[in-house]
C-alpha cells in the first residue's frame, strides 16, 4: 500500500490552536494525519508552520465539519483508522448571545461527523470536550464523576455531545470514544511556530497577556479581586497545550485498543490563580504586564481545578510541563509573531494553494 492510502488520522479542526498541537505530535508519533477545517477561527498559515514542523504536508480539506458530502469524500480517499473531534464553537459568552449557532456547530456538527463514520466503517473517536460542563463544582479537585451542570450554552452544547457519543457506544459495541474535558489550555510549541492566535479579542486569559505584553492591547482586566483564595483571583488549572496534545495521542491508541466510553479529566491537577500567571508572564516576558482589577463577571466560578488520576491510570498520561514553561512558550510564540509581521512587511508573499480539493 502506498503512503498515500496508508491508514490515517481524521483530524477536524486540525489547524486550530489545540488541533494544530496535536497534529504535530501525531506526526511525530508516526500517524499520518488527515485534516478538515473551515478556517472559521484558525489560518491556513498554519499549515505552513504545521509543515516546518513535521517536514511533511498533512491532507488538508477546508470545509465545513456538517458538510456530509465533504466528510463522505474525505473518508472514501483516506483510510482513517479514528477521529479526532476539534471543530467547534467555544466561547461560553458569545454561546449566550447565539446559542442556536453553539447548538448547530458543536451538537449537529457531531451528528453528521458520526453519521459519515460510520457509514465509512468507523468508529474509533477522541472528543474535544470541556471542563466547563461540571459548572460551579462542589468541590476540587473536580473528578470524572462529578454531577455534569453546566452553566452556559457552550458547556451545554458540549455535555449533549458526550451524551450522543455515549449512546452511540452504548448501542453498538464496536464503538470505542474518549471524551477529553480539557480544563484550561495554555501556551505554545517550544519552538515558536505555533500558538494560540485567535481572531479578534482573546477569550483565554494566556493569550489576552500576551497582547497587553506585546503592546497590542493596554491592560489586562483581572475580573474578581475578592474570590475566596490565597490572593482573591480566580484559580483555575492552567494545562501545556503539548501535554494536551500528547493526551490525545494516548487516546488515540486507547480507542483503537479498547472499545466502550471513556471520560477523561486534562489537566495538571494543581490550582494557578489568575495573578499567579501574570507574575509568570512577567518573569518570561522579562517586564511588567499592565493589568487592573474590574468586578467579577457572572458565572465565574472561585476555584477550579482537575483530578487527573483516571486519565493517568487509562492512557498512562501525566501533565509534566509547569506554568513557568507555559508562559515562556506562550511570550517565544508572541515574539515570532512580531518577527513573521516584521518579515513580512519588508517582503510580501502569496500563501500558495496547499490545500487538497475536496
Amino acid at each position: 500500500m502506498s503512503a498515500a492510502r496508508q491508514p490515517a488520522i481524521l483530524v477536524t479542526g486540525g489547524l486550530g490552536y489545540i488541533g494544530s498541537h496535536t497534529v504535530v505530535s501525531l506526526s511525530e508519533a508516526g500517524y499520518r494525519v488527515v485534516i478538515v477545517d473551515n478556517l472559521s477561527n484558525s489560518s491556513i498559515e498554519v499549515l505552513d508552520r504545521i509543515e516546518q514542523l513535521c517536514r511533511s504536508s498533512p491532507a488538508t480539506y477546508c470545509g465545513d465539519v456538517r458538510d456530509l458530502a465533504l466528510l463522505g469524500t474525505v473518508l472514501e480517499r483516506n483510510p482513517v483508522q479514528c477521529a479526532i473531534h476539534f471543530a467547534g464553537l467555544k466561547a461560553v459568552g458569545e454561546s449566550v448571545a447565539v446559542p442556536l449557532e453553539y447548538y448547530d456547530v458543536n451538537v449537529n456538527g457531531t451528528l453528521i461527523l458520526l453519521r459519515a463514520l460510520e457509514a465509512a466503517g468507523v468508529r474509533r473517536v477522541v472528543f474535544s470536550s470541556s471542563a466547563t460542563v461540571y459548572g460551579d463544582p462542589a468541590t476540587v479537585p473536580v473528578d470524572e464523576d462529578q454531577p455534569t451542570a453546566p452553566a452556559s450554552p457552550y458547556g451545554r452544547s458540549k455535555r449533549a455531545a458526550e451524551d450522543i457519543l455515549a449512546d452511540a457506544c452504548g448501542s453498538d459495541p464496536r464503538w470505542a470514544v474518549a471524551c477529553l474535558r480539557y480544563f484550561n489550555p495554555a501556551g505554545a510549541h517550544p519552538s515558536g511556530t505555533i500558538g494560540e492566535r485567535p481572531n479578534g479579542i482573546p477569550n483565554n486569559l494566556m493569550p489576552y497577556i500576551s497582547q497587553v505584553a506585546s503592546g497590542a492591547r493596554a491592560s489586562v482586566r483581572v475580573f474578581g479581586s475578592d474570590y475566596p483564595t490565597p490572593d482573591g483571583t480566580g484559580v483555575r488549572d492552567y494545562v501545556h497545550v503539548m501535554d494536551l496534545a500528547e493526551a490525545h495521542v494516548r487516546a488515540v491508541e486507547h480507542v483503537l485498543r479498547h472499545p466502550g466510553f471513556e471520560v477523561l479529566n486534562i489537566g495538571t491537577g494543581q490550582g494557578y490563580s489568575v495573578l499567579d500567571v501574570l507574575q509568570a508572564y512577567q518573569r518570561a516576558h522579562g517586564r511588567p504586564v499592565p493589568h487592573e482589577f474590574a468586578p467579577r463577571r457572572p458565572g465565574d466560578v472561585a476555584s477550579c481545578f482537575a483530578d487527573v488520576s483516571r486519565a493517568e491510570a487509562r492512557l498512562g498520561w501525566r501533565a509534566s510541563r509547569s506554568l513557568d514553561d507555559m508562559c515562556r512558550d506562550a511570550a517565544n510564540f508572541e515574539a515570532s509573531l512580531a518577527e513573521h509581521a516584521r518579515a513580512h512587511a519588508r517582503t510580501p508573499r502569496v500563501r500558495h494553494a496547499a490545500t487538497a480539493a475536496a
